[in-house]
């Protein structure tokens, strides 16, 4: 079979070669979004993939790792941000950070400047990767790391906690405290099913509850993942005439917002109301009272997602390479449970 040129897909997208260069180097001059389109389909449609030594030749790649988040506010993410710094600067390298807010066209953004740029690999710690960022990477054939999250759209290295263990750890430890059963704060109906965190702990939570013959129907309540639209939402769900006696929040940001509605209401937690959160975040010790969550060893995450993104061998064909790197969840007791 001869091999796919450059001009085949120019011919196929209608465009010229010159044009797909510019799509595939993203510059030196724009291209029209359809244009760009018709491109990445015709890559994808004809299996084209660039001279990689020819283009490290060409470019060659700098210091840079290209970071994306999705909500620069949430400590979760600034925290795990800092560990990715922590872990690129030992191996001698710095690191760019874009900021999505859960827009997806922020994310192509990002993906094309920082490919633009020649960052040595990329480090996604995404909320939902969509089609089009996926087609990016595929037609850049970029080195990309998933962090936190492995969604659908795209199958590539990753480093991931167990979410699913992690939750159930927590919602097991409230029941066992004698609970007559747990609620759980969610994501929104935005979250995606397949390959978020969030809902994994919300699958966790619910495998929980069944396994301890204890229904879910009625106890799964959404929520933007921060404390400020958790605690209103809290502020709803304690002040109602079916307050729940427990509740595992997926995030301690919105845990964090729901021991402010219960402290508002005068609800005392623990005696009234417990509470557990997951991530461990530096201020979960520190709220009142402390919180119990789920922990994972985000500097270690980190590492690992460094040290995958700048491994030349990492997406060679047939290199045998770990490509799923999951590591454990353990509960943190804190007061918030009932714990001393």
């Amino acid at each position: 079979m001869a091999k796919v040129t450059r001009d085949d897909v120019a011919r196929l997208a209608g465009t010229s070669t010159a044009v797909v260069s510019y799509v595939i180097n993203n510059g030196p001059r724009p291209v029209a979004p359809a244009t760009r389109e018709r491109v990445l389909a015709a890559i994808k449609e004809l299996g084209y993939r660039p001279d990689r030594v020819a283009q490290a030749m060409a470019s060659r790649r700098t210091d840079l790792i290209g970071l994306i988040i999705p909500d620069a506010r949430q400590p979760f993410f600034g925290e795990m941000a800092h560990a990715v710094e922590q872990a690129a600067s030992e191996r001698g390298k710095m690191v760019l950070v874009g900021n999505t807010d859960y827009v997806s066209e922020r994310e192509v953004h990002y993906l094309r400047a920082f490919l633009g740029m020649r960052v040595s690999g990329l480090i996604l710690v995404s909320h939902a990767l969509n089609d089009q960022a996926a087609a990016e990477i595929e037609a850049w054939d970029a080195r990309v790391v998933l962090l936190h999250e492995r969604p659908e759209a795209i199958d590539d290295v990753a480093v991931v906690t167990d979410d699913l263990g992690g939750a159930r750890l927590a919602v097991e430890h409230l029941l066992q405290h004698g609970y007559e059963y747990v609620a759980c704060m969610g994501g929104t109906a935005e979250t995606p099913a397949v390959g978020d965190p969030v809902s994994d702990h919300v699958e966790g939570w619910r495998r929980a509850m069944e396994e301890a013959g204890r229904p879910t129907e009625g106890r799964l309540f959404e929520a933007p993942y921060n404390r400020y639209d958790a605690y209103r939402i809290a502020l709803e769900i304690l002040g109602g005439p079916r307050r729940p006696p427990a509740i595992f929040c997926s995030t301690d940001d919105q845990a964090i917002g729901v021991l402010r509605a219960a402290r508002e209401l005068r609800i005392d937690v623990p005696g009234e109301l417990a509470v557990a959160g997951f991530d461990d975040i530096k201020e979960a010790a520190l709220a009142d009272p402390p919180l119990t969550t789920v922990a994972s060893d985000r500097p270690a995450m980190a590492r690992a997602a460094v040290d995958l993104v700048l491994d030349d061998g990492v997406r060679v064909a047939g290199a045998r390479r770990e490509r799923l790197k999951v590591f454990p969840s353990r509960l943190v007791s804190r007061r918030s449970c009932g714990c001393e």
